[in-house]
């Protein structure tokens, strides 16, 4: 399936114009599996034919290859056509240890170079200098506290700080934290003065951040949601064999739930997925949707369902206020 070329519609949160769906650059560093350089133009061929405008990445993704790649792709467009986010709070340093080694933390990318978890001000600042250089771009627009909740007090004391230093001397517009918890983000909220947040799996079909979307709307903060599928298990139109939830398997009460999710999609005339695309959207406080993709076919699947109408009675039956069914693991953001 492929995407057709068109234009997107895009939300403005502080300055910042992102298409309601992203693209996000983890497949870009090979998550899980090898993706050829011609799989992944590709991909972000279709996205960009499609419209899509607003693209994430992060050092952690390969190990630096998703920042590569994407930037190699990004430089044959004007620098204002597109909103360009990354992270910090992993520096990437030489390991001669790692030779003839793969990435352990599911990348398949060789082990030359190993992750420092660092967000003092220095590291942040070298952070940023290091992912222009991977990314061959003269700027980044919006910049991440990247999984902080383990080194929460350094981020917020040091980190964030320098991030607000950078958006003070004009070299980033964007500042925010993105992670897996909604707890620490809606700190991050109410506390500090950040533009952006990204929330991956805690506003879904499945559960509701609803504390963070509440205090984002009422701070002008955006909210970019990712992890709209809960790691595949609202991936497809019924639960397939062995299904994820939150990267670990899914317990069978919920896989349950989501087959009546499902029921519900299908008496309305849609899919899951589909009405798991559109669901954040729904909030006013949510700017952009971020889906993970490598291939055009996957690209092409991630537009047509955000170009799905949604009968608006769907979302009267579905029901949305379940908690969660166990804490989220530390897995790509």
């Amino acid at each position: 399936m492929s995407a057709a070329t068109g234009s997107l519609p895009t939300r403005t949160v502080r300055g910042l114009e992102l298409t309601e769906l992203g693209l996000g650059g983890a497949q870009l560093g090979n998550l899980y599996r090898e993706v050829s350089d011609g799989e992944a133009a590709a991909g972000f061929a279709a996205a960009w034919g499609a419209g899509v405008r607003y693209f994430d990445t992060a050092p952690h993704y390969g190990l630096g290859l998703s920042e590569r790649r994407l930037g190699e792709l990004l430089r044959r467009h004007p620098r204002e056509d597109y909103v360009l986010s990354t992270k910090v709070g992993r520096l990437l340093v030489p390991d001669p240890d790692g030779a003839g080694r793969q990435d352990d933390q599911g990348f398949a990318v060789p082990a030359s170079t190993r992750r420092v978890w660092d967000f003092s001000r220095d590291g942040v600042r070298r952070s940023v200098e290091d992912s222009l250089e991977r990314l061959g771009l003269d700027r980044i627009d919006v910049v991440y506290l990247h999984d902080a909740e383990d080194h929460w007090a350094q981020a917020v004391t040091e980190g964030l700080p320098a991030l607000l230093e950078l958006r003070e001397e004009g070299l980033v517009q964007g500042v925010g934290a993105g992670m897996n918890l909604a707890g620490p983000l809606t700190e991050l909220v109410r506390e500090h003065d950040v533009d952006l947040v990204m929330c991956a799996g805690r506003y879904t079909l499945l559960e509701q951040a609803d504390e963070l979307l509440e205090a984002a709307l009422e701070r002008g903060v955006g909210v970019v949601a990712a992890g709209v599928y809960n790691s595949g298990l609202l991936a497809r139109p019924r639960p397939g064999p062995d299904p994820t939830y939150d990267y670990a398997p899914a317990p069978p009460a919920l896989v349950d739930r989501v087959n009546a999710l499902a029921d519900l999609c299908e008496a309305h005339g849609v899919t899951l997925p589909e009405a798991a695309v559109h669901f954040p959207l729904r909030h006013p406080a949510v700017v952009s949707v971020v889906v993970g993709a490598a291939g055009p076919d996957q690209v092409g699947d991630a537009v047509d369902r955000y170009r799905r109408t949604i009968p608006e009675d769907l979302w009267d039956a579905l029901p949305t206020t379940a908690p969660p069914f166990h804490a989220p693991t530390q897995e790509p953001t």
